[in-house]
């Protein structure tokens, strides 16, 4: 019965909190430390798969996987490795909209570590600090490299950005595909998901259209 629950909430995509749960202990070990106990981890589930791990091709992967885990796909998750963003006095008094689009990411679904493949968009319009442009795209790859909920990835985005901008005229969009839908479960391959996070001048739907159609010129 346990397992039957954990399957529907999984499918459901809930989302339990706004902040990626952690451990207390969470960096404890080092990044090599995590490294060796994931491949010794990985190797289990290899064998239990029936794979043999003598092969050439194959008796690398824990490692590799492991590697991956730590360094990339979940580097996310240390605060350690959260871009420094500096920001600017707005001192040529650009009060208009500034819109950054289709961002690429790549995430990870925390219900079935499968991937969440997908385009963040970004727009703020200045209170008085301006961000580097390249600082938005780190913003929404750290923040997807862990695992996540597409709702917490975009409340996270829009929450940092509010802070470093201290501002709340700011709106992210996120569009994306979940490969836990399109290749396991409902296999249902052309769905996107998209969410939606706004405060400020953005409340009013005459700016938020602007918006969209900067997004999407087309």
């Amino acid at each position: 019965m346990e397992n039957k629950n954990f399957e529907e909430m999984g499918d459901s995509h809930q989302m339990t909190s706004l902040e990626t749960p952690l451990r207390s202990d969470a960096f404890k070990k080092s990044d090599e430390e995590k490294i060796k106990a994931i491949q010794q981890h990985f190797s289990k589930i290899m064998e239990e798969l029936g794979l043999d791990l003598t092969d050439d091709s194959l008796k690398g992967t824990p490692y590799r996987v492991a590697k991956m885990y730590v360094k990339e796909l979940f580097m996310g998750l240390n605060p350690a490795n959260k871009p420094k963003l500096s920001v600017f006095d707005n001192k040529y008094d650009y009060n208009k909209m500034l819109v950054e689009s289709d961002i690429t990411f790549n995430s990870s679904c925390e219900h079935h570590f499968l991937p969440i493949v997908g385009k963040a968009h970004v727009g703020y319009v200045s209170s008085g600090k301006v961000i580097g442009l390249s600082k938005i795209n780190r913003v929404v790859d750290y923040y997807a490299k862990r695992p996540q909920v597409q709702e917490r990835m975009s409340l996270q985005i829009f929450n940092e950005l509010k802070e470093v901008l201290d501002t709340d005229n700011v709106i992210v969009v996120v569009e994306a595909e979940h490969l836990c839908v399109s290749s396991r479960g409902i296999n249902d391959k052309t769905s996107k998901t998209t969410t939606i996070e706004y405060a400020g001048v953005f409340k009013d739907a005459n700016t938020r259209n602007d918006f969209f159609k900067l997004m999407n010129p087309k």
